[in-house]
């Protein structure tokens, strides 16, 4: 489990295909803490650490996962949101997040407020997931406050931190982000026929 509280970001090293998977070598501060058989969080998907050196980490992604989320537009040189899970002791700060992206979504626009940013992004709303005012959504698997929430689009207001210590600050109009819907919403939407 993870709470969509980015611990630091990563970047891309090298991109290895393999039939429908990918390998992804990865560099990060925390790279000599990592194990092998451990979950860490990319731009919000849980993928398990499958081989360690001094220069980095490798993490393997199946075709379903590269399907359903922005992976298969990652290049060498990219940064990437690094989540570890949760250690039992720690402190909850963000909200449930499990790792499990349910789709994709689009940057309709960034809007600088002056000492803030604005993001608005536009999602399918025929696959079933809603987003509510003030409620938790994660992108790239950062945990944020939804507000403007629509039927297939919603906003959120970004501080100059977050801005900085993830890979927000290089999504623009256009860009694809990995969307988690928040799990409790998820269930209501299960309960009441909507997804």
């Amino acid at each position: 489990m993870f709470t969509g509280i980015i611990e630091g970001m990563g970047q891309v090293q090298a991109i290895r295909e393999e039939g429908t998977n990918k390998h992804f070598t990865l560099s990060a501060s925390f790279t000599h803490e990592l194990q092998i058989d451990q979950s860490v969080a990319h731009n919000g998907i849980c993928l398990t650490v499958v081989n360690i050196t001094d220069a980095g980490y490798t993490v393997t992604a199946i075709d379903e996962t590269l399907q359903k989320t922005n992976l298969n537009s990652l290049k060498v040189g990219d940064k990437v949101n690094l989540e570890r899970c949760m250690s039992a002791n720690g402190r909850f700060d963000g909200h449930i997040v499990q790792g499990h992206v349910d789709q994709v979504a689009v940057c309709e626009s960034v809007e600088d407020q002056n000492g803030s940013w604005v993001f608005t992004f536009r999602y399918d709303s025929s696959l079933g997931n809603v987003t509510v005012e003030k409620g938790s959504v994660t992108v790239n698997g950062i945990s944020l406050t939804v507000f403007n929430s629509k039927e297939d689009r919603f906003s959120v207001a970004i501080i100059p931190y977050t801005y900085e210590h993830t890979n927000l600050h290089q999504v623009k109009p256009g860009s694809t982000v990995n969307l988690e819907f928040d799990i409790i919403g998820k269930y209501v939407a299960r309960l009441l026929g909507k997804a």
